[in-house]
């Protein structure tokens, strides 16, 4: 399966789940980050961590050992 990690500047994906357990997924769901929701990928750190994303309208930076815990279609 896909992770957000994998996905490239300038690309929209979905959320289709959310691995990791306890306190590291309530974090990502608290940021706006659930199954179904929209993910763009603006840009990416020179480098390559952390990734700048606009969820729900609004601009997040997420590390790239959170972004292995979304998996995406």
């Amino acid at each position: 399966m896909k992770t957000l990690k994998e996905v490239k500047c300038g690309q929209t994906a979905k959320v289709n789940k959310l691995t990791g357990a306890g306190p590291l997924k309530r974090r990502i769901m608290d940021m706006g980050i659930t199954k179904g929701t929209e993910i763009y990928v603006r840009k990416v750190a020179p480098l390559g961590d952390p990734l700048e994303v606009t969820v729900r309208g609004y601009e997040l930076s997420i590390r790239k050992s959170e972004a292995e815990n979304i998996e995406v279609v």
